[in-house]
């Protein structure tokens, strides 16, 4: 198990950096194409994977990205408010058919998976974006490696017992610091190549601190989900990691955050 687990590990990392690296259309497409995964596996859980309101959140999910391409930003509330209409409308008519939840997950989906994930390639867009985009995976698996490490190595106390056994304050303030660190280090190693961010050390670190944060958040509340649900893993696609959700998970909270901070600081 775990040599499956190293061996695919890796080459989700080689494929990761070469999509990131080459950025435009390339990421854009790989995006598009986790997204629609996401959905299903999310979908899936609460079986309107291949219903009418799953249909149309795949749908919501395609449009979303083409705004997005086409830079028409100003048309995405359009798309909200449509987008709910019309699961109502699937809702009431199909009464009883749907459950309350379904029609909310699926909705929520649309934000959780689809345009979560899309920050990846709105961050690669940006000024220094080519630099900026990896303060995304350092808030995430740099992070959870450093957590991993110091719990391990120093952890006593238990963080968050019901949904993660296995992590622990110590982890949770080691993969704080640790991201931090990496990102001052990963600014003192590019910073001749940033040309739009004012001190980048300290900018890139508090964004590696924040996203950690964040990414944390992020992978206990992908926990929560399946513990309500009773699954172990969103799906089977990444042999060892489980699902795209399963593996990308931190990665959906701290892609938004590295946008943000990164336009604002």
């Amino acid at each position: 198990m775990f040599r499956t687990r190293l061996i695919s590990g890796i080459i989700l990392l080689a494929i990761t950096i070469a999509v990131v690296v080459l950025g435009g259309n390339v990421l854009f497409g790989v995006l598009l194409v986790l997204s629609m995964i996401g959905l299903y596996e999310l979908y899936k859980i609460v079986n309107v994977h291949r219903s009418f309101p799953g249909i149309l959140g795949y749908a919501a999910g395609l449009i979303f990205y083409t705004l997005i391409y086409q830079g028409l930003a100003g048309y995405q509330m359009m798309l909200f408010i449509f987008f709910l209409m019309l699961l109502m409308f699937a809702y009431v008519f199909g009464f009883p058919k749907y459950s309350t939840e379904q029609i909310t997950v699926v909705f929520f989906g649309l934000f959780y998976v689809s345009i979560m994930l899309s920050y990846i390639y709105q961050v690669r867009i940006l000024e220094d974006g080519a630099w900026l985009v990896w303060l995304i995976f350092i808030g995430a698996w740099g992070s959870d490696t450093c957590a991993y490490a110091v719990g391990m190595l120093i952890g006593k106390h238990k963080f968050a017992p019901k949904l993660s056994p296995k992590k622990t304050l110590e982890g949770c303030v080691g993969g704080v610091v640790g991201a931090a660190l990496i990102g001052f280090l990963y600014a003192t190693l590019t910073r001749n190549q940033i040309t739009g961010i004012q001190n980048p050390q300290l900018i890139f670190a508090i964004i590696g601190a924040a996203s950690s944060i964040i990414s944390q958040i992020g992978d206990l509340a992908a926990s929560a989900i399946k513990r309500n649900h009773n699954i172990k893993d969103y799906g089977n696609l990444i042999p060892g990691h489980g699902g795209i959700l399963d593996r990308f998970d931190s990665i959906i909270f701290t892609a938004p955050i590295v946008f943000y901070l990164a336009t604002m600081l």
